[in-house]
């Protein structure tokens, strides 16, 4: 495939020949024309169209001399219009041999002393203009190849970060895994420490209380009024433990809304925040769900409609009631029409007694009011 460089040297070629056949043309047109300038505009385009169908750059270069040689030789002896294209055969030559730009200005100032005195302004208009267009097409095609190795680069990046993160989610994955078997051992652990040795105990005093029961009875009472204490104690501590274990339902609900937040910021391109306040232990498991599934419906209106850049959740507890607002920045609407995402909160709120007030001239807002009875 040719490069950007070479096609345009190839129409600046035609561009120069097409202007010194129409040119030659012109001033043999009285006389008849001569068959060797006949055959030297076929033989240049022969040797010059082979020069970007040959592959590898030494042919090239070798096939370039030859055109250049075969533009002087004609150039004196036929045509001096043929010196014109010299200039181009010139920067083709220095572009495929690597040299640098100043070799094109030496070569241009020896050529010019083959070039006839009327001939110079001609030659020196076509050798700025070359050498102005492939100097712009080289630059550009460096800058395109400068842009092409970011691109890459970038696509390198993007690859180990996308590896990264794929190692990071598979880390978190053990991690969490890890976790949970380490308090399934702590659980196990702790029940045979604390329970295990008290049914131990339990047992002992109560095997000892049946073997003594017919020869000391109120030794054996004694026994068993061990065991059941020592029963109870256990008992206690297992109720305890589990106790421990449990996370309280407020805990569960704020961590899985603060989850929701940080799930919104990371995949969309908003900023969501959660603040609450009150005496949060009062919202039961009910009023929780019923909070997250408004929360989740009203921040997907506000992803899909708003246009909004910061999403803003809030529960707060007041005297009777509990309140939980989604608010956003975005457009808004003067009237907001309920459709099935509106009237499924207001279902919901309403199956606990509840309402939802829903207003749209700042932004988008959405608030969810649950009673509750105070413990």
């Amino acid at each position: 495939m040719r490069t950007a460089l070479e096609n345009w040297m190839i129409w600046n070629k035609a561009t120069v020949f097409g202007y010194i056949m129409t040119a030659s043309f012109l001033a043999h047109f009285a006389s008849e024309i001569n068959p060797w300038l006949i055959l030297g505009y076929l033989l240049y385009l022969a040797v010059n169209i082979a020069i970007p169908i040959v592959k590898t750059s030494k042919p090239k270069r070798v096939l370039t001399v030859v055109s250049a040689g075969f533009v002087v030789a004609y150039g004196l002896y036929v045509e001096p219009l043929f010196l014109l294209l010299l200039p181009i055969n010139g920067y083709e030559l220095i572009i495929l041999s690597n040299t640098r730009a100043i070799f094109a200005i030496l070569f241009l100032i020896l050529s010019l002393i083959m070039v006839p005195y009327e001939l110079i302004p001609q030659y020196l208009l076509s050798a700025l203009l070359s050498f102005l267009l492939i100097t712009y097409i080289h630059s550009s095609s460096e800058k395109l190849k400068r842009l092409e190795e970011e691109r890459e680069n970038l696509r390198a990046d993007l690859q180990k970060m996308t590896r990264a993160l794929s190692e990071n989610n598979e880390y978190i994955r053990q991690s969490a895994y890890t976790i949970k078997l380490e308090e399934r051992n702590r659980l196990s652990q702790q029940i045979h420490d604390d329970v295990g040795h008290a049914m131990a105990g339990a047992l002992i005093q109560m095997e000892a209380a049946r073997r003594l029961f017919s020869v000391d009875q109120d030794k054996a009472v004694e026994l068993l009024g061990n065991a059941i204490s020592i029963s109870k104690e256990g008992l206690e501590r297992i109720r305890l433990t589990l106790k421990d274990v449990k996370p309280r339902p407020e805990e569960l609900g704020i961590n899985r809304l603060r989850l929701f937040v940080d799930e919104v910021s990371a995949k969309e391109t908003v900023t969501a925040t959660l603040t609450f306040g009150g005496d949060i232990d009062v919202i039961a498991p009910i009023h929780w769900k019923i909070i997250q599934q408004n929360a989740t419906e009203a921040v997907t209106n506000s992803l899909k409609y708003a246009k909004a850049t910061v999403i803003s959740i809030e529960v707060r507890v007041l005297n009777k009631l509990i309140k939980a607002v989604v608010s956003d920045n975005g457009i808004g609407v003067d009237k907001v029409v309920k459709g099935l995402g509106i009237l499924g909160m207001e279902e919901r709120a309403a199956s606990v007694g509840g309402t939802v007030i829903v207003d749209g001239t700042k932004g988008f807002r959405v608030t969810t009011l649950l009673p509750y009875e105070h413990q």
